[in-house]
């Protein structure tokens, strides 16, 4: 019988692979059956609690087994669970809970310091026998809520049904994974790709591995540590798959599958990567959480040189695509359009977000099943049977494959009593934009080094801009209005306009300088340039990191480069870690 719900796709996995492992972090690995027992244990305590249908609890657990017994937990309980990574501080954590409106949060003493009034519950699964099953959810009951940056600077959240992830779980139009596969779980909880992680997964009756995050694996060796944890299939962000190819082209060599997602799959990537030793399946995907993940899948077997992207690919089954005029009519094959959304994926909406919803679901007029069909924002093409993806119509990035809307950027940059005025624009090239804040002060002299500090405890990692700039005034057009291409120019050519600059003296200056010019794309870096103001992030640390024990055989600690961001700084911490070299 076909699964309808996902306790019901998890307990036929159970009934096939009862004692095969499900699940394994560094710490613990649990069978299907084991994983079934302390999900229902956990379940019968939330309904003793009261939880139950409709119910949205709180997932704020260290990445490990037990946030999949969490998980399966509230669910069994017929509850929604609301993922909330670990990393989320003060603000956006807090109003997670609070706009989510929770019932309750399954968390640890460790990480209960500060959250709202709510009720908490400190757990940790243990060993025990299975107490039985409860009635469980129905296929249109919500089963997760997941927040994203929203338009109107606050974070919105999708809610997704049972029937929309079961669907995409079991979707037919996906390469196909066996009990014999072991998948690596490496995406933020609250990302819609650990959906994928855990769900596709437990469906097929493969093994989920809880490794580290994605940032942590750039910064060591990928293709060893997917060697040692036996790794067979893997979603990756398109940026982390273009930073670690560059840097290796084989890292992803020991894998059966790959998938892309996230943001855009660059063609020179996947030419160096199918010209490697990778001998696997290569596929990118597309589709905003609102649509379960994703809705189109691109297999890469060839990349021509002269090609300028990659496509994003057709439907999977039971999606329909359709790319529309400003007038919601079909353009002609080979125009560019709207990309909206309908089928099987398409979520409920926005939670308590009634007029949000109504303007980003609309009644599909073209589908004969009466359902909703959702307006991705994004301006894409027919090319044959499969689509390009074109651009954004809206302000929306994508910052390290999340979705930022710069607005939300912009007000919690003017929640700081210090800041008048805020504008937040992207920069660089697609699959590697960051962001850049201009800044009209409220006082005399603002720190920019406190202001960062406030902003990290108000929003994700990802949404710190790279670099901030302070301002007299917002420049206007003729018509009053911000000046969004002078903000353009300012941005583009403020790296250009170093009057202190110091040219590097030593040889490892020299060679951290060429290192930066090429990631940061910029040009004449000096001793006392700072690699973050420059337009620096994680990922770039990783590889400036992995670069240099590459190239120059020294091994810096993980946070060397956050630590020792000017170069001149970095430079002299590189003399004093090589080992019995000096560097004059």
């Amino acid at each position: 019988m076909t699964s309808k719900t996902l306790v019901e796709l998890f307990a036929r996995s159970v009934r096939d692979h009862s004692g095969k492992a499900a699940v394994a972090d560094d710490e613990q690995q649990l069978s299907y059956a084991e994983l079934d027992a302390r999900s229902d244990a956990l379940a019968h305590r939330l309904a003793e609690i009261g939880v139950g249908k409709e119910d949205r609890v709180a997932v704020h657990l260290h990445r490990g087994v037990d946030v999949v017994v969490a998980v399966l937990g509230v669910l069994k309980a017929g509850a929604a669970y609301l993922p909330i990574d670990t990393r989320y501080e003060g603000g956006r954590r807090d109003y997670m809970i609070t706009a989510g409106e929770v019932r309750l949060v399954i968390t640890e003493p460790d990480l209960a310091a500060g959250l709202p009034d709510v009720e908490v519950l400190h757990w940790r699964s243990e060993p025990v026998e299975s107490p039985g099953p409860l009635p469980g959810p129905e296929p249109d009951d919500a089963a997760c809520v997941l927040y994203t940056s929203g338009s109107t600077g606050q974070p919105k959240a999708i809610v997704l049904e049972h029937r929309q992830m079961v669907a995409f779980a079991l979707n037919p139009a996906l390469p196909e994974m066996t009990p014999q596969d072991r998948i690596a779980q490496v995406a933020s909880i609250s990302f819609d790709p650990a959906n994928f992680e855990l769900w596709n997964t437990l469906a097929a009756g493969a093994e989920l591995v809880v490794l580290p995050s994605i940032p942590e694996l750039l910064d060591g060796d990928l293709q060893r540590e997917l060697k040692r944890r036996r790794i067979t299939v893997m979603l990756a962000p398109a940026i982390a798959i273009n930073h670690a190819v560059k840097v290796d082209r084989d890292s992803f060599a020991p894998l059966r599958i790959l998938h892309s997602g996230g943001d855009v799959l660059l063609p020179s990537t996947c030419r160096d990567l199918l010209a490697g030793k990778f001998e696997g399946r290569l596929f990118n995907l597309y589709g905003p959480a609102e649509t379960t993940t994703a809705c189109t899948a691109f297999e890469v077997t060839d990349v021509p040189e002269e090609a300028e992207s990659v496509p994003i690919g057709s439907a999977l089954e039971g999606y329909e695509l359709y790319v529309l005029d400003a007038d919601f009519r079909p353009v002609p094959r080979g125009e560019p359009g709207e990309l909206w959304v309908g089928g099987v994926g398409v979520s409920r909406g926005y939670l308590n977000r009634p007029d949000l919803t109504a303007e980003r679901f609309v009644p599909d007029p073209f589908g004969a099943d009466g359902g909703a069909m959702y307006r991705t924002g994004d301006r894409v093409r027919w090319n044959g049977d499969v689509l390009e993806y074109l651009g954004r119509f809206d302000t929306q990035v994508k910052i390290r494959g999340y979705r930022v809307e710069p607005g939300e950027v912009e007000r919690a940059l003017c929640a700081n009593p210090d800041v008048r005025e805020a504008a937040v624009i992207a920069t660089g090239e697609q699959g590697d934009k960051r962001l850049v804040a201009f800044l009209v002060p409220a006082v005399e002299s603002l720190s920019l080094k406190e202001l960062r500090a406030d902003l990290d405890g108000r929003v994700a990692d990802f949404m710190v801009p790279s670099e901030f700039i302070v301002l007299p005034a917002m420049p206007t057009d003729a018509h009053g209005k911000r000046d969004w291409e002078d903000l353009g120019h300012t941005a583009a050519s403020r790296l250009r306009q170093r009057p202190d600059h110091v040219a590097p003296r030593t040889e490892t200056e020299k060679y951290l300088a060429e290192l930066w010019e090429k990631l940061l794309i910029v040009e004449h870096v000096g001793v006392d340039d700072d690699f973050f103001v420059l337009g620096g992030h994680s990922l770039l640390a990783v590889r400036v990191r992995s670069l240099v024990r590459k190239e120059l055989g020294v091994t810096l600690r993980p946070r060397a480069v956050f630590e020792s961001s000017v170069l001149g700084e970095l430079a002299e911490l590189v003399d004093r870690t090589r080992e019995g070299v000096m560097v004059s």
